[in-house]
C-alpha cells in the first residue's frame, strides 16, 4: 500500500469509530459473549503482568480495558486514532487520572508517541490491529517502546473462523469466505463509513517477531463458543452456551482450536 492509501484508510477507520463512539458501550456492554471474550482476554493478560506494570494500550476504544487494568493497580497509557473514542474515554476515566493517561496516535506511527515509556506491556484488544495492512511495521516498532523482557499481548482476527465458515449452510457465501481472500484487504462498514481490514494467521506474528521475542502463549477465542455477532445465542440457549463455554475454556490452547476461532490471543516476551 502507498503512504497515501494507508493514511486514507486510517482516517476512514477513525471516522467510523468516532461516529460509533457515543453508542459503542450501549451496543456491546450487555452482550453476554462479548463479556465472556473480555474476561478471557483479561485473564490471559493478567497471567503475564507483574504488579504495578506500565501498559501501552493500542486501539483503546472507550476505555473499558484501561479502567479494568487501572483498578488492578496498573498504569495505562491508552492510545487510539479515533478522536471520538478518546473523548468518551476521557469522560469515563476522569476518576482514574493518576493511573490512566491518553494520547491520540495511530499504531502505525508509534514513533510519534509523546509518551514513549518504556513500557512493561503492550496490549491491543479485539482486532484493532486488523485495521492495517502494515501489521509487520507495527510489530517491528514495539522494540523501542518496551523494557527488556517486556511483553506484548494482541487479540487479532485470523484468516479462518469455523463458526463463520459454517454460515455457508445458511447461504451466506460472502460472509463465510470473506477471510480467505483478504490479502488485499476486505471492506468493513461501520456507521456509514467504509474502510479496509486484513486478517492474519498466528504464524505471521510469530515469524515477524521471532528474532527479538519468544512466544508465551496462543489461545483461540470464540472457537467453540459462537462469535458475539450471533446475537442472543447465550440467552436463547443458556445450557448449550454453558456447555460450549466449558469446552472452549478447556481446549482454548489446543490444536486445532487455537487456530480456528473468531480471534486468537497471542502473548510474546522481548528477549
Amino acid at each position: 500500500m502507498t503512504e497515501t492509501s494507508i493514511l486514507t484508510n486510517e482516517n476512514d477507520a477513525s471516522t467510523a469509530f468516532s461516529r460509533q463512539s457515543k453508542i459503542f458501550d450501549q451496543i456491546y456492554s450487555a452482550n453476554t459473549i462479548i463479556n465472556y471474550k473480555r474476561a478471557r482476554v483479561r485473564q490471559h493478560v493478567l497471567g503475564h503482568l507483574a504488579p504495578g506494570s506500565h501498559i501501552l494500550e493500542l486501539n483503546s476504544g472507550t476505555g473499558e480495558d484501561a479502567i479494568f487494568f487501572a483498578q488492578e493497580g496498573h498504569q495505562v497509557h491508552a492510545t487510539d486514532i479515533s478522536t471520538g473514542m478518546q473523548q468518551v474515554l476521557k469522560q469515563k476515566t476522569a476518576s482514574y487520572r493518576n493511573r490512566i493517561s491518553q494520547e491520540i496516535c495511530s499504531f502505525t506511527q508509534l514513533d510519534r508517541l509523546k509518551n514513549k515509556g518504556p513500557f512493561d506491556h503492550i496490549f491491543s484488544n479485539f482486532g484493532g490491529l486488523n485495521c492495517t495492512g502494515e501489521l509487520e511495521k507495527v510489530l517491528q516498532s514495539f522494540d523501542l517502546l518496551l523494557k527488556p523482557e517486556g511483553k506484548v499481548t494482541m487479540v487479532i482476527i485470523p484468516k479462518f473462523c469455523l463458526w463463520e465458515t459454517l454460515l455457508v449452510f445458511k447461504g451466506k457465501f460472502k460472509t463465510a469466505f470473506r477471510r480467505f481472500f483478504s490479502n488485499k484487504g476486505r471492506t468493513a462498514h461501520i456507521e456509514g463509513t467504509y474502510f479496509k481490514c486484513w486478517y492474519y494467521h498466528p504464524s505471521f506474528v510469530i515469524k515477524t517477531m521471532q528474532q527479538s521475542y519468544k512466544v508465551l502463549g496462543v489461545e483461540g477465542l470464540c472457537t467453540i463458543v459462537p462469535p458475539s455477532y450471533l446475537e442472543g445465542f447465550a440467552e436463547k440457549y443458556p445450557r448449550t452456551y454453558k456447555f460450549l463455554k466449558a469446552k472452549e475454556d478447556k481446549l482454548k490452547d489446543k490444536w486445532p482450536w487455537v487456530y480456528i476461532g473468531d480471534y486468537f490471543i497471542i502473548s510474546l516476551e522481548k528477549k
